[in-house]
């Protein structure tokens, strides 16, 4: 959120060498395909810091009937004393949308009981039990809620008998299986120490926003998985425990060295970056500094929003975007051999450094969207600063989200323009998830917006390239996958990508993996190597089809 204060004139043009004929597009089907959810964040005259940190929202199978349903967070009248329950129940209530599978979602909320009215947050979905079907863990500022999927169609709120306890601040929550026991753990990312009763912020005489630079950072929390129902919170002997630089804002858990053992990445906001390396004995160290992802190439810790890994450049390693205040950047990961792997910023060889400069990036995500074999970047972006343009003439609070096309040479372009009309529209964008909701082979993506209506993008065209819909089921590892890599082998090109839960910003996307094949009409082999060591492999595989792959006995 540092933009608040970097006051700086920055003129560029771009121009796309794209035939906008040749591209999907991006079309808002919101309205058509009956959802209807606005976040509310209680803005007061006060401005607390909670109101514009937006909330996220999750795509997930919650009924098992093969379409995946969308669960938006919401936030609410700010929670101050005198807030009646009536006013909570009516403005704050999470909604669980049903995917009826014809284009069409039906508000399910009240009969799932999933209606959290927390100050939300963030919200992440993972099968805590291996049970078959998917939990829900929803991040607030106070208390955190974990409702239990009961499998006919009903969640249950088990927060308080799992052992849930976290009040603090969360933004955001991953799961992952840190100690591959076979059940998932959670990670949740805490944000500032803020109390209602701290004093407005004035700039120029004008009351906006505090910086986070004002308040005191958090400590985050690693939940272990008791096998029982329970939880336990293992952060401090794990390592994780960094208050003093920790205003965290996102995180993604990937095996970023292959060891198996899932390492997790921190977006700060304007402290420096973590990158925990799993030791594999139930504890992290933090690596960021030593191998170059926790400042950018000019050490400087930015004003991280939200994080997602994937491998852009098709090296077979696993490489990170960071959305920022002040611009995106792109860690790329290098193995030299002998353990040596570190990272490089690559965000001015990508040509990614120009056009995300004067835009403040909240939530950014890998895909294939045209399904050419080479992942994408989208990122929903948005001003922190309500009163920004009272304070400068040059920047915005509603901004517009972009999409970046790979050029397979290991550079981007903005293609946002060619892309459909939603790209054209200035929304204070937030979150963002991504998933092919109507199974039609092309990835499509909602987006959440501060105190505004949500947005459901639909992918018109991406389809026209072949592709495979990958989906893991595990036996002795979690249920999930969570934490697996699958090996896609086709037309001469390897395309590695690994099953995780949480990323982008205070979001979840689909767990099932997509690949794009381009023009490639046989898959040679498909690997997957899960995390507890095993490996399976399947040859000459179909294009086109939805593939589930269960876990051999």
């Amino acid at each position: 959120m540092s933009k608040t204060f970097i006051l700086l004139t920055i003129a560029f043009c771009s121009v796309s060498l794209v035939n906008s004929q040749e591209l999907p597009q991006y079309v808002d089907v919101t309205k058509e395909a009956g959802i209807d959810f606005k976040h509310n964040n209680g803005k007061t005259d006060h401005k607390h810091i909670i109101e514009t940190m937006g909330s996220g929202g999750v795509f997930f199978d919650y009924n098992l009937d093969g379409n995946l349903d969308i669960y938006f967070v919401n936030s609410g009248p700010v929670p101050t004393d005198g807030v009646s329950k009536d006013r909570i129940e009516g403005e704050a209530k999470n909604i669980l949308y049903r995917n009826d599978g014809n284009g069409q979602f039906t508000d399910v909320t009240s009969e799932a009981g999933c209606g959290d009215t927390g100050y939300g947050m963030a919200a992440s979905a993972g099968d805590i039990d291996n049970d078959g079907d998917h939990d829900l863990y929803v991040a607030n500022f106070g208390q955190d809620s974990l409702y239990q999927n009961n499998g006919d169609g009903t969640f249950t709120n088990v927060t308080k008998v799992a052992g849930i306890d976290n009040t603090l601040w969360s933004i955001a929550a991953v799961f992952l299986d840190y100690d591959i026991d076979g059940d998932l753990d959670i990670f949740v990312v805490n944000y500032l120490i803020y109390d209602l009763s701290m004093p407005v912020t004035y700039y120029k005489g004008v009351v906006g926003y505090g910086h986070p630079r004002s308040y005191a950072g958090t400590p985050d929390i690693l939940y272990r998985n008791n096998g029982d129902g329970t939880f336990t919170n293992v952060a401090e002997s794990a390592g994780l425990i960094n208050p003093s630089e920790g205003r965290g804002m996102a995180a993604v858990a990937f095996d970023y060295d292959n060891d198996r053992y899932p390492d997790i990445y921190v977006g700060n906001d304007t402290s420096r970056n973590f990158l925990y390396h799993n030791n594999g004995d139930g504890t992290f160290t933090d690596v960021g500094l030593f191998l170059g992802v926790g400042y950018d190439e000019n050490g400087i810790a930015e004003g991280s929003m939200g994080v997602d890994s994937g491998d852009y450049n098709l090296d077979g390693l696993l490489d990170i975007i960071v959305a920022n205040s002040e611009k995106a950047t792109l860690y790329k990961l290098h193995d030299p051999g002998n353990d040596g792997f570190y990272f490089t910023e690559a965000t001015v060889e990508s040509k990614l450094q120009q056009p995300t400069l004067p835009i403040v990036g909240f939530s950014p995500l890998f895909l294939d969207y045209d399904n050419d074999g080479n992942l994408d970047i989208f990122c929903a972006n948005g001003h922190p600063q309500a009163v920004i343009e009272q304070l400068t003439d040059y920047e915005k609070y509603a901004q517009q989200d972009q999409l970046f096309q790979n050029n397979g040479d290991n550079t981007f372009s903005d293609i946002s323009q060619e892309s459909g009309a939603y790209f054209s529209k200035e929304l204070v964008g937030r979150a963002a998830a991504s998933a092919d909701y109507d199974n039609d082979g092309d990835v499509d993506i909602v987006i959440m917006n501060s105190n505004q209506h949500a947005v459901l993008l639909k992918n018109e065209g991406g389809n026209r390239n072949n592709w495979i819909n990958i989906r893991l089921i595990g036996k002795h590892n979690n249920r999930d996958g969570i934490g697996s890599k699958v090996i896609v082998n086709a037309g001469g090109i390897t395309q590695i990508a690994e099953v995780k839960s949480g990323s982008s910003y205070a979001s979840g996307s689909d767990l099932r993996l997509l690949y794009g094949l381009g023009d490639v009409d046989i898959i040679d082999s498909v690997k997957v190597k899960w995390q507890n060591g095993t490996e399976q492999i399947i040859e000459n595989v179909g294009i086109n089809q939805f593939l589930m792959i269960t876990e051999s006995e």
